[in-house]
């Protein structure tokens, strides 16, 4: 196996054909059994690498929600930055030369929000690379205390005949206190019985260092409840001004205390729910913040004048074309992206000409698997 790539998988070449092969390390020796023209199966791993260790969950491997337990977790932090470099590189043909500084927590109970899949009596997740349910009997490593108590209690409550049969998916957040239960698929609508039943709040109230965050049923929020305040450093840093924009603003987690260090912040948020939560947790903070309930696009293409500081959390989409082209338009001094997806990242940053790439930190919000978050901080150079 010669490296990692994006997508939890290791590159092997044989005969000039690419096999991309799950659950090895780089310089093993496996067996293998091609799935179509790219995937492969493991069969077996005829040399193992010195790195190899146990994985802690007895799903890995059937689980689709990891694919790195199987390796040291420093190992997985130091590949990460290896694939995000490789992907700087090959999607956006940037060579970025200095170093990807790493902030990274402790590698297992760490998510604070799940989504599970039921059959039946069965609650669990999909097993890799299919549709099928791997129930999940017991704790899951990665997940908090607080997701791992609701979880058991929700394996109870499918054995009696009030569940509805008719939910197939499910998201549990939590804030170790408070529960809140999202349904994801249902064939009906679910009255608030069911949720009163599981013990379920509405509106989860969220504690940082920054504030306390209101968090609707819709809105996003970060799951990795160690990392939280670390990632608003990380992407903040020194920035001060006059000026801020907060783009894809959701509840308001950069935008608040963004509004202790500039003059004016605007926070933007197209979906209604976040936005409304947005706004609440200005107000009980107590902070000067102007909030836009719209779309990113739409919002820059009526302003006239540059701010001093932009900061994007974009979806995993990234910004956009049309995004990019206001901020090319308008080109404020610096701007920060905060991004889930390392190869729409690439494209952004190759798209937003006449910005030079000052500091990249892989922000490791989901261990042992193959997501990372990263934080670009760019500087206009015109």
């Amino acid at each position: 196996m010669d490296k990692w790539v994006y997508g939890g998988e290791g590159l092997a070449r044989i005969d000039g054909r690419v096999a991309l092969v799950p659950f090895v390390l780089p310089g093993e020796e496996v067996r293998i059994r091609m799935a179509d023209q790219v995937h492969a199966k493991l069969v077996s791993i005829t040399e193992r690498a010195p790195e190899r260790v146990e994985p802690p969950c007895p799903l890995f491997e059937r689980c689709g929600g990891c694919q790195y337990q199987h390796a040291p977790y420093e190992f997985q932090v130091a590949r990460k930055a290896d694939i995000l470099r490789e992907q700087l590189r090959r999607v956006g043909k940037i060579d970025f030369a200095g170093d990807i500084h790493v902030v990274s927590g402790p590698p297992l109970g760490y998510r604070n929000r799940v989504q599970l899949h039921i059959e039946g009596a069965r609650i669990g997740y999909l097993a890799a690379g299919s549709h099928d349910l791997v129930p999940v009997e017991g704790e899951c490593p990665i997940s908090s205390p607080g997701v791992n108590q609701a979880l058991a209690e929700m394996r109870e409550r499918l054995k009696s005949p009030k569940f509805p049969r008719f939910v197939h998916s499910l998201e549990i957040f939590t804030n170790e206190n408070d529960v809140q239960i999202n349904i994801l698929e249902s064939e009906r609508h679910v009255a608030r019985a069911f949720f009163d039943w599981c013990g379920s709040v509405a509106e989860l109230d969220y504690a940082t260092a920054f504030g306390n965050f209101r968090v609707g049923p819709r809105p996003f929020f970060q799951v990795n409840r160690f990392l939280i305040e670390r990632l608003v450093e990380t992407a903040l840093g020194e920035a001060e001004g006059d000026s801020a924009l907060d783009l894809y603003a959701g509840v308001g987690l950069f935008a608040l205390p963004m509004a202790s260090r500039f003059r004016e912040v605007t926070a933007v948020e197209a979906g209604t729910s976040a936005a409304r939560d947005l706004e609440f947790n200005a107000s009980r903070a107590g902070v000067q913040l102007r909030t836009e309930h719209s779309r990113v696009e739409d919002y820059l293409a009526r302003l006239s004048i540059a701010p001093d500081f932009v900061l994007a959390d974009p979806p995993r989409v990234g910004l956009g074309k049309q995004v990019v082209g206001e901020l090319l338009r308008l080109r404020p001094p610096r701007i920060v992206i905060v991004s889930c997806d390392p190869a729409t990242l690439a494209r952004d940053l190759a798209a937003l000409t006449g910005y030079v790439v000052e500091r990249l930190t892989l922000v490791d919000l989901f261990p042992q698997t193959f997501h990372m978050e990263t934080v670009a901080k760019l500087r206009n150079r015109l």
